[in-house]
């Protein structure tokens, strides 16, 4: 499959993801914590029946890096993966940002789905709560994907394995970071909120690619012969 394919369904996995996931978040009218997390796993899920024959179906930079890791992806590819994540993340949150403009005196200042930690946590937690779950939700986020794609029957099941691990995984960070795993989709949330949550980014990607090193190593541990 030729270099801009796989870009392409990259991009266009990603999109859904953020439009699902951050739409139900934004535009789902107090939908809970169950239903958002739904909406992300539903979502990963679709995008990697759809798309993951093309690109693999990585739809988040800390995946990216995790197969990279293992020793199941070209490290020389990762960049050109992660761009065309962050683009498709965007383009995600700006139909999302679109949309919201229908409600009257929408400010996404006021919260777009970004994540964060003390007072920018949903549930006030701290730093530390946060940077811990963010590293922990994605080594086993990344462990799961990892485990998932090499099983005999993966490309069955893989997609829906990876999209119930999503859900959750958000189930359990929501209230607790905004739920993130996903140096992506937090990026593009922060683009448009803005403020506080462009400072604090940097957790939404250096803890996510510690998790995702770790899960690739153990990956690459558990299948050494």
């Amino acid at each position: 499959m030729s270099m801009s394919r796989r870009l392409t369904a990259e991009l266009l996995g990603t999109l859904l993801l953020v439009f699902a996931g951050c739409g139900a978040m934004i535009l789902g009218g107090g939908t809970g914590s169950a239903a958002v997390a739904l909406a992300f796993g539903l979502a990963l899920a679709a995008g990697g029946y759809a798309f993951g024959p093309i690109s693999g179906g990585h739809f988040n930079p800390a995946v990216t890096l995790g197969f990279a890791a293992a020793g199941r992806f070209p490290a020389g590819d990762a960049i050109a993966y992660i761009a065309a994540q962050l683009a498709g993340a965007i383009v995600g949150a700006t139909a999302v940002f679109g949309i919201a403009h229908g409600i009257a005196g929408f400010d996404p200042t006021n919260g777009f789905a970004a994540n964060g930690y003390g007072a920018h946590s949903p549930g006030h937690y701290g730093a530390l709560a946060v940077l811990l779950c963010e590293a922990i939700t994605t080594f086993v986020f990344v462990l799961v994907v990892l485990a998932a794609t090499t099983q005999r029957l993966s490309g069955e099941f893989a997609p829906l394995v990876t999209g119930m691990a999503f859900a959750a995984i958000y189930l359990v960070s929501l209230n607790v970071d905004g739920g993130g795993a996903n140096p992506a989709r937090s990026t593009a949330s922060a683009l448009y909120q803005g403020g506080s949550a462009l400072w604090q980014l940097w957790a939404f990607w250096v803890l996510p690619f510690a998790g995702a090193a770790l899960a690739g190593l153990v990956q690459r541990w558990f299948t050494e012969k």
